[in-house]
Order: structure tokens, then C-alpha cells, then sequence
């Protein structure tokens, strides 16, 4: 049974290289380029006009069966996104993009605790993306909730503390630069500290990001006019 066939969760995965997979050509096996890898220049590029045809509500024309067979073998994702999972936004139709184009992880806040951090390292390990990007959106409730526990000791009900234990950080470093607007500040300080954390999580990423084999990012989902700025 060639590589490519065999079911993902049954092959060793030391034989599930980064860019190549082993195809069968004419009867002979030749070292193929994976379809994702086209480097992370190319698959921001591709988010942008994505993103560009969402906000012009001009959305690709697809048809979402086509691939289905093909997809149980394996995927191949342009890019890893660390999303919030707040409901009004979805980065598939944020970057109009098809099954199999994005290898979303989502949480509340969209910052990295290790179970996503594991995620992401898969995504970059054995499934070859070559860009991840933080992704967080405007009036996010998640860091709105621990901007009220920062100013106003607000005590919030069940598990809810840890995850905004993680997202406080954010919220004091925009706070100590007193900006006009504390929730746009923290919102953008919380995806710019995610992308460093992302940059030095060792081994995997950091390894990757200083070898320029995938680059990491951040952008702010705006809920109002659907466009996705990114940080410089």
C-alpha cells in the first residue's frame, strides 16, 4: 500500500516527511510536491484575496462535494489559524476558503494553551502548512471579560477564570500604554503576544519559524465590515 493511501492514523509518523510524499507515477515512485507547499508568502497571499472576496461579498463559486474521496486519504492545509471560537466569526468564510484549505483551533480568546499549541505543531509538523496565523476579532467578549476582572475585580462563574487568567496579560500590557480604546488595544496585544509566544514555543515551532520554514502572524477580524487587518 503506497504512503499516500494508507489511512492517516496508521502510518508511522516518521514516514510523513514535511514538504514530499511518495506517489506512484506510471508505474514507478517519484518524490511529488505537496499541494500546500507553496510557502507562507503565497498562502497569505491567497487569505487576502480570500478575505478581499468575503468583504465584497463575491465568494468564490464551490462545490463543496467535489474532493470528499480524496479528503479521506489526506489533507492538505494552506495555513493553521488560531481562531476564537465566538460564533460570528468562522476564518473559512473570513479568507473564503474550501474543506481542506485551513486547519482551524479554536478557543475563546484565541490564545495558545498547549493542548492548542500541540495542534499547531502537528499542522506544521506532519501536515506541511507554511503559515499559521493568530487570528482575533473586534468587541471579543473573551478579552471584554477580563478587561472587567482587571479594572473592576469582577468574579466570573466556573472554569472561567483560568481562561482569562491567560488572556490578563494582554490586557495589562495594552493598559499600561493608556489607549484611547482599552478593548481594540488589548484585542490586538492579545493576538501580538500569542504570535511571540508561537515564535519560541520550543522545540517545534520555534525551530520552524527561525528557520524560515513556516512564518507566523496575527490579524484582527473585524465584525463589522468583515475585513481581517494584519499586525505589522
Amino acid at each position: 500500500m503506497a504512503l499516500q493511501d494508507a489511512a492517516p492514523w496508521k502510518r508511522p509518523l516518521d514516514l510523513l516527511p514535511r514538504q514530499v510524499l511518495t506517489a506512484q507515477a506510471q508505474g514507478r515512485g517519484v518524490e511529488q510536491p505537496k499541494p500546500n507547499a507553496i510557502g507562507a508568502d503565497a498562502a497569505l497571499r491567497r487569505l487576502k484575496e480570500g478575505n478581499a472576496r468575503d468583504v465584497a461579498n463575491k465568494p468564490a463559486h464551490r462545490d463543496f462535494s467535489a474532493g470528499r474521496a480524496e479528503r479521506t486519504r489526506a489533507q492538505y492545509p494552506i495555513t493553521a489559524v488560531l481562531s476564537c471560537a465566538d460564533s460570528r466569526v468562522a476564518p473559512e468564510f473570513a479568507f473564503d476558503q474550501g474543506p481542506g484549505d485551513l486547519f482551524v483551533v479554536r478557543l475563546a480568546g484565541n490564545f495558545a494553551n498547549d493542548d492548542g499549541l500541540a495542534s499547531l505543531e502537528y499542522a506544521v509538523k506532519f501536515l506541511g502548512v507554511p503559515l499559521v496565523m493568530v487570528l482575533g476579532h473586534s468587541n471579543c467578549g473573551a478579552i471584554g471579560a477580563a478587561i472587567k476582572v482587571v479594572e473592576d475585580n469582577a468574579e466570573l462563574p466556573g472554569h472561567l477564570p483560568g481562561l482569562v487568567r491567560s488572556i490578563k496579560p494582554a490586557v495589562e500590557a495594552a493598559k499600561a500604554k493608556s489607549p484611547h480604546d482599552l478593548l481594540a488595544a488589548a484585542i490586538t496585544e492579545n493576538v501580538a503576544l500569542n504570535v511571540k509566544r508561537l515564535e519560541t514555543a520550543h522545540p517545534l515551532l520555534a525551530s520552524f519559524a527561525q528557520s524560515k520554514e513556516v512564518k507566523i502572524v496575527g490579524g484582527v477580524y473585524d465584525l463589522a465590515n468583515g475585513k481581517v487587518g494584519l499586525l505589522s
